[in-house]
């Protein structure tokens, strides 16, 4: 039987649960379409029962990522108001995104 080794991430300030081979929509990196990268900020390492946590990170553990586009978000509609105080206020925001494919995880 054979396990799936994933690994948590942490980039941009958010945290991925990934395993090798997904796509994943990341915080915008600066970086060219089609180029690897190594992310070292692994906060645990698992591959079915067992799981191997850092303090706080995972010492010699990277992951290899492509890059496969850079893009925008659909838009989010941000929309205040007052009740009886005639005060409406409409923004929208899209955020940017590094679309990734995670190529492999070593421990």
């Amino acid at each position: 039987m054979r396990f799936h080794m994933y690994a948590v991430i942490k980039t941009g300030g958010k945290q991925y649960k990934i395993v090798a081979g997904e796509k994943l929509k990341i915080e915008q990196i600066p970086a060219d379409i089609g180029t690897e990268l190594t992310i070292d900020q692994v906060l645990a390492v698992g591959a079915g029962d067992t799981i191997k946590f850092g303090a706080p990170l995972v010492e010699g553990a990277t992951v290899s990522v492509k890059v496969l586009a850079q893009g925008r978000h659909d838009k989010v509609k941000i929309f205040k108001m007052r009740r009886r105080k005639h005060y409406q206020k409409h923004q929208g925001h899209r955020q940017n995104y590094t679309e990734i494919q995670i190529v492999s995880i070593n421990a």
